[in-house]
């Protein structure tokens, strides 16, 4: 699958960029080295300034393609989730029952990567990390309702949305399937950074699939509770 996977061209709305980096050596050259960068330094400290020196090129270059690192981070993030969207149509195209449509939806999008994969170049599983621990640094911001229309959280919305159905078909008269699918995504990425540097905020357990087991118990527990 996820060789078939690495042929596809994710698509990222054109408000993320000012030049798109995909059609460019040099572009692609950002992406992948952006990933590498911000996964070893942190977002904080990551600069244009830093990424020119890590690939030897100028900073100016970098402009050239986005007008800050905010938008690089948007970029980023909106790739993954579209990335993530294609995934999730391999796994789940024809499985009849909406139920294991869910089960192996909530499996993908709250699983914490630990396989090397590289797709379009890109470490996946560093690409993940800062998914988990800067994706909320791209919507929690002033500028969030100009990023809205922009499209910045279009490929989120489209995850989301294709979630939402799968819930709809199992419990129609559930009210809230947008915010079980979100609290699910979010709270998983938070779940798994609180068992690596805030352990006491969580309840790590030896399964490997623990994060995955606790979501996909409450959201089958919620849709049955609500019909």
């Amino acid at each position: 699958m996820d060789t078939l996977l690495s042929n596809l061209k994710i698509k990222v709305n054109e408000g993320l960029y000012q030049s798109d980096p995909s059609g460019s050596k040099l572009g692609n050259k950002i992406i992948i080295n952006a990933v590498e960068l911000i996964s070893e330094i942190g977002f904080e400290k990551f600069t244009f300034k830093k990424l020119g020196q890590f690939i030897g090129s100028p900073e100016a270059s970098i402009h050239r393609y986005f007008k800050s690192k905010n938008q690089l981070l948007s970029y980023l993030v909106s790739w993954y989730w579209g990335w993530m969207e294609y995934r999730l149509v391999f796994e789940i195209t024809n499985i009849a029952s909406p139920e294991i449509r869910l089960e192996k939806s909530i499996a993908l999008i709250t699983a914490n990567l630990k396989d090397e994969l590289i797709i379009e170049g890109i470490d996946i599983r560093k690409l993940h990390q800062i998914i988990i621990s800067e994706s909320i640094k791209s919507y929690l911001t002033k500028d969030v309702d100009k990023a809205n229309k922009e499209g910045s959280y279009l490929n989120y919305k489209q995850l989301v949305s294709r979630l939402s159905s799968i819930v709809k078909e199992i419990n129609p008269d559930y009210k809230y399937p947008q915010m079980l699918m979100t609290t699910i995504i979010e709270g998983a990425h938070l779940q798994i950074f609180f068992a690596e540097h805030l352990p006491r905020l969580t309840n790590k357990q030896k399964s490997p699939n623990y994060v995955t087991d606790f979501y996909t118990n409450l959201a089958l527990k919620s849709l049955k509770k609500n019909k």
